[in-house]
């Protein structure tokens, strides 16, 4: 057996846009409803959702049975030895796909890719592991590296002092904006719309895509997603299952109750 494409990887590199689906319900059964959905990506966040290997597994494997929509994993942390070996794990469990949050220099990024490839490209451990289907994909160690899509996260201002250096770094196939951190880097936390973080952001989008990689972000407000799909953001989430269910809930209950009050919640915490 051959290993697939990663499908992902391929739509950054020809420049289609991806819409995506952030999932923070760490739950299999909501996952596969939205895998059906038909989102080009779904996002299985593993920094600020009650996530462990096991429940990452089950949603892999509920999405495996809609192949229109790919997977990728958000590791809680990236730095360091734990943080590779986590990523190793991650790996080991089938995503070619992972985002790392908090990165602010190239050097850290250089690590990362090193932790996402085997030797003599890196140091992710060798395994007979899901990944490879335990073995049937004969070539999986010669054939991996290839497969694999880094995607980083930009989040501070010192992000943004070296963001080209950090989307030049070799194997980073994405930057992916963090509005929430940035708002609170630039002194200006839980106002990610301020004026100065929406200009930084639409700054970085602009000097990722002049590095030739693919610019990510994650907004719920729909004219604010057209905006950045606009400027050229290739891998857009807009939306949340979270906030789905407690908008949509809200909302319906506000319908039959007047004492309930429609309330909107944000999406400061990504």
């Amino acid at each position: 057996m051959k290993l697939p494409p990663n499908a992902f990887k391929q739509a950054l590199t020809a420049k289609q846009a991806q819409i995506g689906l952030w999932l923070g319900l760490a739950n299999a059964y909501t996952t596969e409803i939205c895998a059906g959905a038909g989102f080009d990506w779904l996002l299985v966040d593993g920094e600020h959702s009650p996530n462990d290997l096991n429940s990452l597994l089950a949603q892999l494997q509920a999405i495996a049975a809609y192949p229109a929509s790919h997977p990728i994993a958000r590791v809680p942390f990236g730095h360091g030895d734990a943080g590779a070996a986590l990523i190793k794990q991650y790996l080991d469990l089938g995503f070619q796909t992972l985002l790392v949050p908090m990165v602010d220099t190239a050097e850290q990024a250089a690590a990362l890719v090193r932790a996402t490839r085997y030797p003599p490209h890196g140091i992710r451990g060798m395994a007979g592991a899901r990944a490879s289907r335990w073995g049937r994909y004969t070539n999986y160690g010669k054939e991996a590296n290839e497969q694999i899509c880094l995607l980083v996260q930009a989040e501070s201002q010192t992000a943004l002092d070296n963001l080209e250096a950090i989307a030049n770094t070799p194997g980073v196939d994405g930057v992916f904006i963090g509005p929430a951190d940035l708002s609170a880097s630039l002194g200006h936390i839980g106002n990610p719309g301020h004026p100065e973080v929406s200009r930084a952001i639409d700054d970085a989008i602009h000097r990722i895509i002049r590095c030739g990689k693919a610019a990510g972000i994650l907004t719920t407000d729909n004219t604010l997603a057209q905006h950045y799909l606009a400027l050229g953001a290739t891998f857009v989430a807009v939306g949340l299952d979270s906030q789905i269910l407690a908008r949509n809930t809200v909302a319906l209950a506000a319908a039959f109750k007047s004492s309930i009050t429609v309330s909107t919640p944000t999406d400061k915490t990504y």
